[in-house]
C-alpha cells in the first residue's frame, strides 16, 4: 500500500529486471512512501533483454522519475545513459537511472552505498578477503579500493580476479579457494558470489584463521541466514547480511525519485524479513 491519496502527478518509479517479480523493492519503497506520507508510486516492470532499451524509452516518455535496475540489465543501463556518475563508471554497471527534465538519462550505482552500509561495523583495518570476482564483487572492490588495506580475492578463475584487480588499479593477492592461507588474519570477509543462495551450493568456510573481531558480510539474502553467516557466528565473528546492503542501496534511489530521504527507524527491515519468511 502506498501513501494515499496518490495524485496523477505523483512521482512514479519502478524496478526492472528479467525476471523481477521476486524483487523486494516494491514492498520496501511502498512502505517508505506510506510511513513518510509522500505522494508517490512505485511499481515493477519486467523486461527481457531484447526489450530493455525500448522499455526505458517508454518509461521516460511516460514521465516516470526513473528506474531501479537489477539483473541482467545493469550493464545495458549504463550504455543507455547520457550522464554517468563516477561510481557507475568505475563499477561498470548502473542499478539506478533517473530521467532528467531535459530528457537525458543519468546512471548511478548505489550498490556501493549499500556495501558501505552493510560494512558499518568494519573498522577499515586489517586484510580484507573478497570471495568472487563477478558483477557483485565490483561494488565491494570499489569500496575496498578507497583504502590502503591488504586485499585478497578468492575466485575459481585466477585470471578473472587478476583482470578485475587490474581494472580497478589495486594490488591484490589471488587465491583459488578460501583456505586457511586466504583467511589468515583477515579482518573482513565478503561473499560476493551466489553460493549459499537458495538452490545453490553451500559456502561455509572455516573462519578460525580470521582475526579476533573480524566481520563476515554475505551479499546473499535468500535465505537471510546463510551457511556462510552461521559459520562466521560459530567462529565468534561479527556478521552483516544481504538485507543490510539491499536497504542501504535503496535509500539514495528513494531520494532521487521522490525528492526526500526515506524515513529513519521506519521498520522497513522487519517488513522485508516478514516477506522473506513468507516465501519460505
Amino acid at each position: 500500500m502506498t501513501a494515499e491519496p496518490v495524485s496523477p502527478d505523483a512521482p512514479f518509479a519502478a524496478v526492472t529486471g528479467w525476471p523481477a517479480a521476486h524483487s523486494l523493492s516494491p514492498a520496501m519503497m511502498d512502505h517508505w512512501l506510506r510511513i513518510a506520507s509522500i505522494d508517490g508510486r512505485y511499481g515493477l516492470l519486467e523486461l527481457p533483454p531484447e526489450r530493455f532499451a525500448r522499455g526505458v524509452d517508454a518509461a521516460r516518455a511516460m514521465g516516470m522519475a526513473g528506474l531501479n535496475i537489477t539483473v541482467p540489465h545493469k550493464i545495458a543501463a549504463l550504455a543507455l545513459a547520457h550522464e554517468v556518475t563516477e561510481a557507475a563508471s568505475r563499477v561498470g554497471a548502473a542499478n539506478l537511472i533517473t530521467f532528467q527534465v531535459d530528457g537525458r538519462i543519468r546512471a548511478d550505482n548505489t550498490d556501493v552505498v549499500g556495501v558501505a552500509a552493510a560494512l558499518s561495523q568494519d573498522l577499515g583495518e586489517g586484510p580484507a578477503v573478497l570471495i568472487g570476482a563477478g558483477g557483485a564483487a565490483r561494488a565491494a572492490l570499489y569500496h575496498l579500493s578507497g583504502g590502503d588495506r591488504e586485499i585478497r580475492i578468492v575466485n575459481r578463475t585466477r585470471k578473472t580476479a587478476e583482470r578485475l584487480a587490474a581494472e580497478f588499479g589495486v594490488s591484490v593477492q589471488v587465491f583459488d579457494v578460501p583456505d586457511s592461507s586466504a583467511l589468515a588474519g583477515a579482518a573482513l570477509v565478503i561473499n560476493a558470489t551466489s553460493l549459499g543462495m537458495a538452490g545453490k551450493p553451500v559456502l561455509a568456510p572455516d573462519f578460525a584463521p580470521c582475526a579476533p573481531g573480524a566481520l563476515a558480510f554475505d551479499m546473499v539474502y535468500t535465505p537471510l541466514d546463510t551457511p556462510f553467516l552461521t559459520a562466521a557466528r560459530h567462529a565468534s565473528m561479527k556478521t552483516s547480511d544481504g538485507l543490510s546492503m539491499l536497504i542501504g542501496q535503496a535509500r539514495p534511489s528513494f531520494e532521487a525519485f521522490y525528492g526526500a530521504p526515506p524515513p529513519e527507524r521506519s521498520g522497513v527491515r522487519a517488513v522485508l524479513e516478514a516477506r522473506l519468511e513468507a516465501r519460505g
